[in-house]
């Protein structure tokens, strides 16, 4: 099994490829939309969630959403013709790093691609590219809550803890005009989606070929969550704006 197809089933149940529940997602856009006619671009879009809640909720904004998979953006189409929403929804297949636009948004969104750019700060400079003066831009990124084991670094990586991630932020020429940290519930609830729909996904499907190995990702994913980082990484959601444009 791909890892495209193995996340795709994954996040069946929990379409926000973040630590985030709803009423968070919600209250995120609300803070990254306040006029209600941005225009919004999604840098590494996957399916388009973020793009279509907004989308769906705000008939006079423009979105336009950049990704890798064409599979996903076939997905984010069919469900924005599904919203009536097609003819305010530009899909790009290509890696979100490479694109150029004619022109700039008021709103930029980049959840779980930052590995795109090669890290936090790189994505937003990225971000800092497509945005039209006053604008603002919306990022998701860990950082670690506690002193992670060597192991919990191999798995997710060399995050700062939160008041440092904050502080780099800010000495790159950004302002947070809001924020949210994702609580343990949200947490939770994402590890347990994730791993339990791809557990029974594959319980569904014992006689596919990708069955077994889909079983045993799940329980290994499951593990080092709960064994390896459970305790001592967190996620963070900024909205940003330039400190000086």
């Amino acid at each position: 099994m791909n890892r495209e197809e193995s996340s795709r089933i994954a996040h069946t149940h929990h379409p926000i490829k973040s630590p985030l529940d709803d009423e968070s997602v919600r209250q995120l856009l609300d803070h990254g939309i306040t006029r209600g006619d941005e225009r919004v671009l999604d840098l590494g879009c996957g399916g388009g969630e973020w793009l279509l809640r907004a989308l769906s909720a705000r008939p006079d904004v423009r979105a336009e959403g950049v990704d890798i998979s064409e599979a996903a953006l076939a997905q984010a189409r069919t469900r924005a013709a599904g919203l009536g929403a097609e003819d305010r929804l530009v899909l790009h297949n290509r890696p979100a790093a490479d694109f150029v636009s004619p022109h700039k948004f008021d709103l930029v969104l980049s959840f779980g691609a930052a590995h795109a750019f090669g890290g936090l700060l790189p994505t937003l400079a990225a971000a800092r590219e497509h945005l039209a003066p006053g604008g603002r831009v919306l990022v998701g990124d860990g950082f670690w809550d506690r002193e992670p084991s060597p192991e919990a670094v191999e798995m997710l990586g060399d995050f700062a803890d939160l008041a440092t991630t904050v502080d780099r932020v800010t000495a790159d020429g950004w302002t947070p005009v809001h924020g949210h940290v994702s609580s343990r519930q949200e947490l939770d609830d994402y590890e347990w989606a994730c791993w339990g729909t791809l557990a029974d996904w594959a319980l569904d499907h014992p006689a596919d070929p990708d069955g077994a190995e889909a079983l045993a990702l799940s329980a290994t994913r499951r593990s080092e969550w709960l064994r390896g980082y459970r305790d001592t990484w967190g996620f963070v959601s900024l909205v940003l704006r330039r400190t000086s444009d």
